[in-house]
């Protein structure tokens, strides 16, 4: 009787719910949409973003050296709307130790978390396509300045 009354009250609902026909989504996947240099590889993309100009910033762990104690692994990559490489944002940035999010709010700042150093960093839009490392201590985000 209470084997019954459990199965009832608990086991029966699950199973009708795991009945529903679930809707699938319909996608084309385009494998080749990143055109990247020869000499630059994709590691695990531990962050993708997109800014208003339809530009995608990856954050990879695909870099294998840098200042970072060890072996660094964090690059952010930038790529117009069409899928080509246009640069890699911070190459050698100290806070660069293991790539963790990015992000790209409205004013089109890049923000970016680094697990590995325990940093955020923005990158502002600065003239024409220039992007410019934060400053220290601007809206309580800690930075460090290096080569954009």
């Amino acid at each position: 009787m209470r084997r019954a009354l459990f199965t009832a009250i608990f086991c029966l609902p699950l199973l009708a719910h795991a009945q529903q026909i679930v809707p699938q989504i319909k996608f084309q996947p385009q494998t080749d949409f990143f055109k990247l240099p020869a000499d630059l590889y994709f590691g695990e993309a531990a962050g993708v973003a997109v800014n208003s100009k339809g530009h995608v910033f990856v954050f990879s762990r695909g870099s294998t050296t840098g200042p970072a104690y060890g072996a660094a692994a964090a690059q952010l990559l930038e790529f117009d709307a069409n899928g080509n490489y246009v640069r890699e944002i911070g190459h050698h940035l100290y806070a660069w130790s293991f790539a963790h999010s990015v992000k790209v709010d409205k004013q089109d700042n890049i923000w970016v978390a680094d697990k590995g150093s325990d940093m955020v960093i923005k990158f502002s839009p600065g003239h024409g396509d220039q992007v410019q490392p934060g400053r220290p201590g601007v809206d309580g985000v800690r930075t460090k300045a290096g080569s954009v």
